[in-house]
């Protein structure tokens, strides 16, 4: 490549830099995802088997939060809940948001996955004698979660490449970090270079997780009641 275009002296300078960076941005992806997955379980149950007033009301937040952009949600969170008695630093306000956004979403993949199990294993249950909470924790859970887990896998992926609109609240991402580097140095080429090959990298890593996570579920058997 070209010495003009590419300095790889100030690469090599960089990378710790955006290195350290990286955490930031894996740790706001990872506990985002954690609190998604939580979320979205949470809300697939209330949406399937909660009382009306519940149904009505899971509904309502989940499709309010699918049609509004992440972007206005995390400015809400950060700038608008203080007015309101809720003051979150940055990151917090960033996890929660990322974490609100993509719970509605991981909600339509469980109650996808939850409507998928055949309404006899239910029915089944109850003649065992077996309460609500044991059929759904041992008989229903462990198969609704296998056939769903590639369609978490990519919100997880697609979080990870939203974690850059954090940076909107000042929190020191990847992306905002290369910004930084970028306006500092007047090279952006390296910086915005190195990003794209970090989540290409993180990319790769979690589709490969993934597979073995999806492989090592389709062959655990139920768990006994």
């Amino acid at each position: 490549m070209n010495s003009a275009i590419w300095d790889w002296a100030y690469a090599w300078e960089i990378l710790p830099i955006l290195g350290e960076a990286s955490l930031v941005t894996l740790q706001a992806t990872l506990l985002g995802f954690m609190l998604a997955l939580v979320l979205g379980l949470v809300f697939a149950v209330g949406r399937m088997f909660g009382p009306v007033w519940l149904r009505r009301l899971t509904t309502a937040v989940v499709e309010f939060v699918r049609s509004t952009p992440l972007l206005i949600q995390i400015f809400f969170l950060y700038y608008v809940m203080p007015d309101f008695g809720l003051t979150l630093d940055a990151m917090p306000a960033g996890i929660l948001a990322l974490g609100l956004h993509y719970g509605a979403y991981c909600s339509e993949v469980y109650r996808a996955g939850l409507e998928s199990v055949p309404r006899g294993q239910w029915e089944a249950s109850t003649a065992l004698n077996l309460s609500s909470w044991t059929t759904f924790r041992n008989i229903i859970l462990p198969q609704a979660i296998p056939p769903i887990v590639p369609a978490l896998g990519n919100y997880l992926v697609a979080l990870f490449k939203e974690t850059p609109l954090l940076s909107v609240i000042a929190v020191l991402e990847l992306m905002q970090t290369a910004k930084i580097l970028g306006s500092e140095s007047f090279k952006y080429t390296e910086p915005i270079t190195l990003v794209g090959m970090f989540f290409l990298a993180f990319s790769l890593v979690s589709a490969a997780l993934i597979r073995q996570v999806e492989a090592r579920l389709s062959r655990r058997p139920l768990r006994r009641p």
